[in-house]
């Protein structure tokens, strides 16, 4: 199991604020995947959903795996410079992020989750 990667994390009011908004008002990719995420229904792997981890709010969370599941939008397009920064701090956490648009997820969601469970047991 990680050490330090969520407990005892120094986190910002205004984070957990708006992790908390986030899960209120996902977008509809992010609703349809966390109905098959949620509960430990893929491959009894456990993830939570907008969960902080050093001061970035991530999308899905399998903290057992350290793997970090990203459902990017149009908006992720015009950001890639954040992005790479974002993952490259998840990266020196020793986490391992995967990108994933939100057509996959509406439109391949039976492979979109293979993909998603393959990327979390493959071993990095």
């Amino acid at each position: 199991m990680r050490k330090g990667t969520i407990r005892y994390q120094p986190m910002e009011p205004i984070k957990k604020q708006r992790s908390r908004e986030f899960r209120r008002a996902m977008t509809p990719a992010e609703t349809r995947l966390w109905e098959q995420l949620r509960s430990n229904r893929l491959d009894s792997l456990h993830f939570r959903r907008q969960q902080v981890v050093r001061g970035f709010i991530l999308d899905f969370y399998c903290h057992a795996m350290g793997a970090v599941i990203e459902v990017d939008g149009d908006v992720h397009a015009t950001q890639r410079a954040e992005d790479a920064q974002r993952d490259a701090v998840m990266q020196a956490e020793g986490l391992r992020v995967l990108r994933i648009s939100n057509g996959e997820v509406m439109e391949q969601l039976e492979e979109t989750l293979e993909r998603i469970r393959r990327f979390c047991l493959e071993t990095p």
